[in-house]
């Protein structure tokens, strides 16, 4: 990838990221689950292609988006570490999440797990999150990792890269009947 497309791609993932944000409007301290095929983002098959240079493009993305503002970011791993997460040991321990024993590489874990894990200040690999909201990035299924009850963020732009994207947020359960209030 060259160093337009390179900027391109942060660009986009920037727009992607405040689109989401206007939407769902999540709070200071939640968490945000990121589950990313950088072989999708570059036009490969998933799990075929994964790439440090990808990878090192839309960490930097996520960690502005989280600085900004104030989230805690998980990245999934691959099926092969069972979609097992790196997340700073500070947020982990914050969150309660029990540390597991496997660390994320590009052939077991994918490219965006393994440069995460590698990034970090104190990497804490966890089974699994509840997250308040997420992106899909290349159809790596996020799903397990958000809490109930997930709803769709559209935003405008629907893949990053070549790679197919979906958002989510959640809202709490709607318990009761038909004369509940929610609001």
């Amino acid at each position: 990838m060259n160093r337009n497309e390179g900027f391109l791609l942060q660009q986009q993932l920037k727009s992607i990221l405040h689109e989401y944000q206007e939407q769902a409007n999540l709070k200071p301290g939640q968490l945000f689950v990121i589950g990313c095929s950088t072989s999708e983002v570059a036009g490969k098959k998933i799990g075929t292609s994964g790439t440090d240079d990808v990878a090192s493009l839309l960490y930097e993305g996520f960690k502005e988006f989280a600085d900004e503002y104030d989230l805690r970011l998980a990245f999934q791993g691959c099926e092969h570490i069972n979609r097992a997460l790196v997340m700073e040991r500070q947020s982990a321990e914050a969150l309660g999440y029990d540390e597991v024993a496997v660390v994320p590489v590009r052939k077991a874990g994918g490219a965006m797990a393994s440069f995460a894990y590698r990034s970090m200040n104190d990497p804490f690999m966890v089974e699994q999150v509840r997250a308040h909201g997420g992106i899909d990035i290349g159809d790596t299924f996020i799903g397990m990792h958000l809490k109930q009850v997930a709803v769709p963020v559209r935003v405008s732009v629907r893949s990053l890269g070549e790679a197919h994207i979906t958002l989510a947020r959640t809202r709490p359960k709607l318990v009761g009947g038909s004369r509940a209030v929610y609001e």
